[in-house]
């Protein structure tokens, strides 16, 4: 296995950045409001009372406070019947203060969530998953308009890290409609922090370590503990991990209680004597995901002002 010979590998800390953006978020929130005396809307349904839901909504509430944005929580109980769900997006469609509509996934079992996620006005859906947003995002360019929150935090983890995107051999690991296949889109596009030639590699792909060892930027989102080992990485890589999976517990040294041992998909300890730059589990790409979901937001009140490409 061969090692980079000098440090161990820059780490591409997504606390660090979130800060930045947030601050960023922050300050144009502030412009807007003065020259067009609005704030972008954020309202986040949430049905029934899942403990990891909650806490997860609490962190957007807290967040789009601290940004400057008008923030609605919207609580349903879990017997709410679909149609009801159905009204209240529709409700929220029509409202002209709200920018951004975000339903709190898992959905209780007797809603399908296809019919419910498609009920949210394309041009109001800062998650990215409506297949409206799905097909501009294949498009690209100036069609775009909210890019999953979680693809468009790894670019930007990877942009604002100094890495040459064009040209580079990137290989995503797995395939799925949140992450995989959206960073893959979107790291071939034409544009900066793009125009990469991108490799896709899944569970049933041939010699998966033979394309990771080509990868310039190696993109891991397959949720598997330690998939990718050290010898799949091509010294001075950028590592980008994805994967947070739960491993076990541990007692924290903090408050005492509880709390779950985080491990990534790719082995870190010894990836980063070989790596150029990797992303720690947690605190790499975990913290990039809301505050991408705050710029899809003030984007849509953009849009809707006419001031987005300004």
């Amino acid at each position: 296995m061969e090692k980079r010979g000098d440090m161990s590998a820059k780490l591409i800390k997504g606390i660090e950045v979130r800060e930045e953006i947030l601050e960023e978020i922050t300050s144009e929130v502030a412009q807007i409001k003065e020259r067009h005396g609005v704030v972008p809307g954020l309202v986040t349904i949430l049905v029934g009372e899942n403990p990891a839901s909650l806490s997860y909504v609490t962190l957007k509430i807290k967040t789009a406070h601290r940004v400057g944005f008008k923030e609605i929580q919207d609580s349903q109980p879990a017997d709410m019947t679909e149609s009801d769900l159905l009204n209240l997006i529709e409700q929220y469609n029509n409202d002209d203060s709200i920018n951004g509509i975000l339903v709190q996934l898992p959905l209780p079992k007797h809603m399908n969530e296809k019919k419910v996620l498609n009920a949210i006005d394309p041009d109001k859906d800062v998650d990215g998953f409506h297949p409206i947003n799905v097909g501009r995002l294949m498009i690209g360019g100036d069609e775009v308009r909210f890019p999953p929150c979680t693809p468009a935090g790894i670019q930007e983890l990877i942009v604002r890290s100094g890495v040459d995107t064009s040209g580079a051999e990137v290989v995503v690991v797995g395939r799925s409609n949140i992450v995989g296949k959206p960073i893959a889109n979107m790291m071939l596009q034409k544009g900066d922090g793009a125009n990469s030639t991108v490799t896709v590699v899944h569970t049933r792909t041939k010699n998966m370590d033979q394309h990771c060892k080509r990868a310039d930027i190696l993109i891991v989102a397959a949720g598997v503990p330690g998939l990718v080992k050290p010898e799949w990485i091509k010294p001075g890589a950028c590592v980008i991990d994805v994967g947070v999976n739960r491993v076990g517990e541990k007692i924290s040294e903090k408050t005492g209680k509880k709390i779950a041992i985080l491990k990534g998909d790719v082995d870190f300890e010894a990836a980063k004597e070989i790596a150029g730059c990797i992303t720690p589990v947690p605190g790499g790409v975990g913290p990039m995901t809301i505050t991408m979901l705050m710029k899809n937001t003030l984007k849509s009140l953009k849009f809707k002002l006419g001031i987005a490409y300004e």
